[in-house]
């Protein structure tokens, strides 16, 4: 009995729990803004589609990290021995041939979408995670994606408003994604990863990561004209969005040439939390704030206590 649980808590160690609400918001997002009356067949696979892709590039990611994490994350499931590199490869590969199923489902073009996804997914895994700003700028891209995909799942083409939107998002997660390698510079350098902070400094990222959310707020504030029905809600749930934005930021402001790791992880988790509260802004533009708040206050509370009870867990091996 004890190895079946170990294998299920290995799987859903790899899925992050407390990210995993955040991609399907997205593509909701996407369908929302379509302006059409999507079925719940539509809704259901621009929520799902884009949260397979999600777990896809982290199994796959976690696969090609495997070494990296063995010198400085060992307790994680592949280099602790508890998920083996091809059962993370077969679930990765069994993730994007369902997201492409439901693609073809849904609208054949959205297939297009949904493959460059999945190339982007493997290109960050495998080659541009330690490349630096390229490796950024990807994740940046394949949320924009996830944009018109959940649009394309609702109708044959998105529509002109959602590409503002993409915007958002591309330079949002840039951000959060460059936030990101701010926790473990010493085991990135040593594991011959040259992230931005390994190349150009704890300052130079962080100073990065905070004009580019500067811009993903700017570019929501100057797309409310182009909110389809609640322009109050949209922009009641963006303000929030962007005080936890200001809030995790002003943590890594404070001292961004000597940040110590778990300050950098405290700021990211508030990320993780905010993008969510973004993404139900979105929602609320093309349905209006009281559905978004229904998504949003189960999803963000899941994600919250998910994110304290194994993230740090998750981050930082245990003290010897």
């Amino acid at each position: 009995m004890a190895a079946p649980r170990t294998a299920l808590l290995a799987h859903l160690q790899t899925w992050r729990p407390y990210t995993l609400w955040y991609p399907g918001l997205v593509g909701l997002a996407g369908a929302t803004l379509a302006g059409a009356h999507p079925t719940t067949g539509q809704l259901m696979v621009a929520w799902a589609a884009p949260t397979l892709g999600w777990v896809a590039g982290h199994y796959l990611g976690d696969y090609y990290d495997r070494d990296l994490d063995a010198l400085s994350k060992p307790q994680r499931p592949i280099p602790s021995g508890r998920l083996s590199p091809r059962t993370a490869v077969a679930a990765g590969i069994g993730c994007i041939v369902a997201v492409a199923a439901l693609a073809l489902w849904a609208n054949w073009r959205a297939v297009a979408v949904a493959a460059a996804a999945m190339a982007g997914i493997v290109a960050y895994s495998r080659v541009l995670k330690g490349r630096g700003l390229p490796g950024n700028l990807i994740r940046g891209v394949l949320t924009a994606l996830t944009v018109l995909f959940g649009a394309m799942a609702v109708q044959p083409w998105p529509p002109w408003r959602a590409l503002p939107f993409a915007l958002v998002f591309l330079a949002h997660d840039t951000a959060s994604n460059l936030v990101g390698t701010l926790r473990d510079v010493d085991g990135d350098r040593e594991g011959g990863y040259a992230t931005v902070p390994v190349r150009r400094g704890l300052r130079r990222a962080t100073h990065t990561a905070a004009a580019l959310y500067l811009a993903a707020v700017a570019v929501a504030c100057a797309a409310t004209g182009l909110v389809p029905r609640d322009t109050a809600g949209y922009l009641v749930l963006l303000s929030a969005a962007a005080l936890c934005g200001a809030g995790a930021f002003g943590l890594l402001l404070r001292s961004p040439g000597h940040l110590a790791p778990a300050l950098a992880l405290r700021a990211h988790a508030v990320l993780v939390a905010e993008r969510l509260v973004l993404a139900a802004a979105v929602v609320a533009a093309g349905v209006g704030a009281a559905p978004a708040l229904a998504l949003l206050t189960p999803l963000l509370a899941v994600s919250v206590i998910t994110q304290s009870r194994m993230r740090s867990r998750h981050e930082f091996p245990a003290p010897p």
